[in-house]
């Protein structure tokens, strides 16, 4: 814990009123985020002052975990650094900020699903200027908007194509749509997309499409329908007869599923269901869904971090991810038993939903035999999981212990790194480094390098550049904990120049002593300093499959890595080298010409009609631009895929 002084001072100062806190660590990263009724009597209640022996309180010591306190909760308090509260004037306030505030920071020490990357979301691109409605696995972005998580990816798939029906929305990837030819694609032929690329839709009018698309999602179907109807009637009194009847088309769809909702809100029996199972810092969760009296759909999900918490209370917490951006919530949503906490979320849905939620134990009938259902569902799930993860782990026992032996280790290699170039001839070149920890890939420790070297293609040089660097930060005392890491084996991806040149890099750099191996992709062959001829390990053996799984997620991250860095490297566009074009500019003439071939098309008389474009600069760019084919100022091979930006 940080000094004593500093975090009483927070203390001290505590309201007393609702809100929500969060503590900090050392580093300023967000441990645990959580809601109170009173901010002071709840935070304080983590925390005692140290005594002295005459029994009273010590003004100078740190504070302290509370007595009693779960394991995981007392190591959660003896990391608090630092705590921040918002005051917020109502618990329902609180409760909300709260949702939010989880979803943004992910604390490691609030309940939260498992490896979310797994899950499917639909997400929008709300940091472009044209945004994407898209299938992704991953919502690590604070400047897009998620909505899931989805039980399959076909249900999203589905809901896109429907989104895709009623909103007419882009779909090709990237920050800017469209295509090199400037001309719109096959998308907005079949009515899939409104052509923002040669600025058939205002970005207005397509931000306004998208405000849509998220009221969709978000189940306020109502009030887009009051929206839809208002623009339809605008545009047919200012007689724009075909905009109007497209969007009569999006009222018509939209109100058929209000009527479908409606249907099943008013159904004998529509509801969703939470049955939970817990074993440990692990939990699963089953979701029920009843509609209109049949069981549609069940859908699984992981929690990790829940065992400082009672099954009910981790059982809302996970209902709090899970409305928060569900597609659709029921009147009714049943859990096994009550918790204190079943109030706020009925408030939290309510709210949401626009109609009363109810929030209720299941304690008798139909709804207890389906409570029941959902908890041994959720049951059978962990111990399948646990299972599955024991497999895993002896797999990968097995491959360690046999690439200890086949190659002569002092001892089973707990930690692997393995080691890629990726380069576009004398351009571009990167290394990856990917570590491996217990068999199995340690993401947060990935590094890349960016090659110094110089002199032509050379691999072997590169190599051991990479090796070198990392080897060198191995002795530095406060540096990346990545690299103060010793590993049990490096491998290389290639042949005996690539292992001859890691090796002399790595006794250069003072670790002579770490094994290091490499694996060339021909025929899998495995080479070792010294001898002169290759290991070829059994093929499909685990010692094997676990080399070529490191090997190939280097050669995966390193062409990320390449990708990226060459990309970043070609959009050096034809615009930067024209004479009194600065970004206004630029983007005035981006969102004109749409393309760089109607750009460098253009006559002096298109030029001029840009917006915002004075006569002589226009005059300026058009003389610049014809002087020859190629200008000698703008980079010959600038205008390409990728370039226009």
């Amino acid at each position: 814990m940080s000094d004593a002084t500093p975090l009483r001072a927070q203390l001290a100062a505590l309201p007393g009123g609702p809100g929500v806190y969060l503590y900090r660590d050392g580093a300023d990263r967000v441990l645990y985020v959580g809601k109170a009724k009173s901010l002071r009597k709840r935070v304080l209640s983590y925390f005692q002052a140290p005594l002295r022996p005459d029994g009273s309180e010590d003004p100078e010591a740190p504070m302290r975990p509370r007595s009693g306190l779960h394991p995981k909760v007392g190591d959660l308090v003896a990391r608090i650094a630092r705590v921040e509260v918002f005051v917020t004037g109502t618990e329902s306030e609180a409760l909300i900020l709260e949702a939010n505030l989880v979803k943004r920071h992910r604390p490691p020490f609030n309940v939260r699903l498992r490896d979310d990357k797994s899950y499917p979301y639909i997400g929008i691109s709300l940091d472009e200027e044209y945004p994407r409605v898209y299938f992704t696995r991953e919502r690590h972005r604070r400047d897009r908007l998620y909505f899931g998580p989805f039980s399959s990816a076909y249900k999203v798939r589905d809901t896109l194509n429907l989104i895709g029906k009623i909103f007419p929305s882009r779909p090709c990837e990237g920050p800017e749509p469209g295509r090199p030819s400037g001309v719109p694609c096959l998308d907005y032929h079949i009515k899939r997309c409104l052509a923002p690329c040669v600025g058939y839709i205002s970005r207005e009018e397509y931000r306004g499409l998208i405000d849509q698309i998220i009221a969709f999602l978000s189940g306020r179907y109502r009030g887009l329908e009051e929206e839809l109807e208002r623009d339809m009637r605008a545009a047919a009194a200012a007689q724009e007869f075909e905009r109007a009847a497209a969007i009569r088309n999006r009222l018509a769809a939209v109100r058929h599923l209000m009527e479908r909702q409606s249907a099943a809100a008013e159904g004998a029996r529509t509801l969703d269901v939470l049955g939970l199972a817990a074993q440990g810092d692990t939990a699963n969760v089953q979701v029920l869904q009843v509609r209109d009296g049949v069981l549609q759909d069940r859908q699984s999900f992981f929690l990790d971090a829940a065992g400082a918490e009672d099954e009910a209370t981790v059982l809302v917490q996970f209902a709090y991810e899970y409305y928060a951006m569900a597609l659709a919530i029921p009147p009714l949503v049943v859990v096994e038993r009550g918790s204190p906490a079943a109030a706020d979320l009925e408030a939290l849905l309510t709210d949401r939903r626009g109609s009363r939620v109810e929030v209720r134990a299941a304690e008798r009938g139909e709804k207890r035999k389906l409570a029941e259902l959902a908890s041994r569902n959720a049951r059978f799930a962990l111990e399948q999981d646990r299972r599955r993860h024991e497999q895993a782990r002896g797999r990968r026992r097995e491959a360690l212990a046999g690439l200890q032996a086949a190659l002569g280790l002092p001892a089973p290699p707990a930690r692997i790194e393995c080691y890629d170039i990726s380069n576009l001839g004398e351009t571009y070149a990167v290394a990856s480094m990917v570590v491996f920890e217990g068999g199995a890939p340690a993401s947060a420790h990935y590094r890349t390098f960016t090659m110094r070297h110089e002199g032509g293609p050379d691999d072997f040089a590169r190599m051991g550049e990479a090796l070198g660097r990392r080897f060198r930060r191995l002795a530095e005392p406060d540096g990346d904990p990545s690299f103060a890491a010793r590993p049990g084996l490096v491998v290389v991806d290639g042949g005996k120049g690539q292992l001859s040149a890691a090796v002399a890099a790595m006794r250069g750099a003072g670790a002579g002593d770490v094994p290091v191996v490499s694996l060339a992709k021909r025929q899998e062959e495995v080479f070792l300093p010294g001898r002169p001829d290759p290991l070829l390990l059994e093929d499909g053996s685990a010692p094997l499959r676990l080399l070529q799984h490191v090997r190939d997620e280097a050669h995966r991250f390193a062409l990320r890595h390449h990708r990226g860095r060459r990309g970043r490297g070609m959009t050096t566009s034809v615009l930067d080298a024209l004479p009194g074009v600065g970004p206004a500019r630029k983007a005035a003439l981006l969102r004109h010409f749409g393309s760089p071939e109607r750009f460098l098309a253009a006559s002096r008389e298109e030029l001029s009609a840009v917006p915002g474009l004075p006569p002589k600069v226009a005059r300026d760019i058009y003389e610049r631009l014809h002087k020859t084919a190629a200008p000698r100022d703008v980079p010959a091979g600038a205008v390409r895929e990728g370039a226009w930006s």
